[in-house]
């Protein structure tokens, strides 16, 4: 049974920083594509970051500098820290598994990031 566990959601104020947990069991974040997708209010699901299992990364242009994404591997949790929040990252951050292998793919439940003064 796959599951996708996040965390780290929350108010926080312009300028500030978050981490997201996502943790994983009945799969490997190791051998899956691991992404992080946000919907912000009044706008469609997008790709915030990626990361492969052979540890490529890849951004949203407005995220890149401020949001990393990593896995520890041992833990078999993917991480999305993001730093220097704005207004506009306010959004349900949801994580999600990929496997190259399969095909198959999960969902997290989402958690909520309101940044707001």
């Amino acid at each position: 049974q796959v599951q996708l566990v996040e965390s780290g959601g929350g108010l926080v104020q312009p300028g500030g920083s978050l981490r997201l947990s996502c943790a994983a069991s009945g799969i490997s974040v190791s051998t899956n594509v691991m992404r992080w997708y946000r919907r912000a209010p009044g706008k469609e699901r997008e790709l915030v970051a990626s990361i492969t299992n052979a540890g490529s990364t890849i951004y949203e242009d407005s995220v890149k500098g401020r949001f990393t994404i990593s896995r520890d591997n041992a833990k078999n949790t993917v991480y999305l820290q993001m730093n220097s929040l704005k207004a506009e990252d306010t959004a349900v951050y949801y994580c999600r598994a990929w496997s190259p292998f399969t095909g198959n793919f999960a969902w997290g439940q989402g958690t909520q990031v309101t940044v707001s003064s």
